[in-house]
């Protein structure tokens, strides 16, 4: 199972690319802008989109791509999301008003797009690859995955504060690498407690949660341009990065785009 980065920042720049993920080549992670590096034939070749959440940097490139192979889609492509994720693309996005209705185009029986709801802790099996979806604890409706189709798990947290549900289910799983945002620094460490996001110091004591014995890389994603190198700085001050020391206690690396896993 491959699994390839497109986007991986809490926002955009030069050479920054909101959150989407590509598992191997047919099924997609969230929607941000990362999408439009892919190429027309690329696009064609995905068959389902896994939303975790409806904030815009998460589904921003979803109408766009849609748009962009409409007329070559010999199927529609699924979009699976909790029911208040579905609501609000339904409501916000496909509306014939910011965009068109592709749950009904070009008819209502045959449509370029159709919309499954999904609920923490069920699992989908979609062509070889279990995926299980994790909770999340965020200011709308959201949840993360877990996808397996190799060796091990590659865990997505989504958009996320704390979150006890979470690691109890992560530490029943075989990890072979995690996903986690810290989207602020510490000092706006309170807005990122109001908005729901973690921060060095929040992520410090989520990460006190994994089971001792238990070890494996933990990417950081969704840091703010602006704020990348002091989020990464303020979390070598609790646990050494790449490369590692003596007693390092964790795994933690920065999550890029272009990056690829094989599992």
């Amino acid at each position: 199972m491959k699994v390839r980065v497109l986007g991986c920042s809490g926002a955009i720049a030069k050479d920054c690319r909101t959150t989407s993920f590509l598992i191997d080549g047919d099924v997609l992670v969230d929607a941000g802008t990362g999408v439009g590096d892919l190429t027309l034939q690329e696009m064609r070749g995905i068959r389902d989109v896994l939303l975790t959440h409806s904030h815009l940097d998460h589904v921003a490139a979803l109408p766009l791509m849609v748009d962009a192979i409409a007329s070559q889609l010999d199927q529609p492509i699924r979009i699976s999301a909790l029911p208040g994720t579905i609501a609000a693309l339904k409501a916000h996005i496909f509306n014939n008003v910011i965009w068109p209705d592709f749950s009904r185009i070009p008819s209502a029986q045959s449509p370029f797009i159709t919309f499954h709801e999904i609920q923490v802790g069920q699992v989908l099996e979609l062509r070889g690859k279990y995926i299980e979806v994790l909770p999340a604890v965020h200011t709308v409706p959201a949840c993360g995955y877990a996808v397996s189709g190799g060796q091990g798990c590659w865990i997505f947290t989504g958009d996320t504060e704390r979150n006890p549900a979470f690691w109890r289910r992560i530490n029943q799983l075989e990890v072979a690498a995690l996903v986690i945002e810290t989207a602020f620094s510490n000092r706006e460490q309170e807005l990122a407690r109001r908005s729901l996001h973690l921060s060095p110091h929040a992520l410090a004591e989520e990460l006190d949660c994994i089971d001792k014995g238990k070890r494996f890389p933990i990417f950081i994603t969704h840091t703010k341009p602006a704020e990348t190198e002091l989020i990464m700085t303020e979390i070598q001050r609790f646990d050494q990065t790449q490369p590692f020391g003596p007693n390092v206690a964790h795994d933690i690396r920065w999550l890029r785009a272009g990056q690829e896993f094989e599992l």
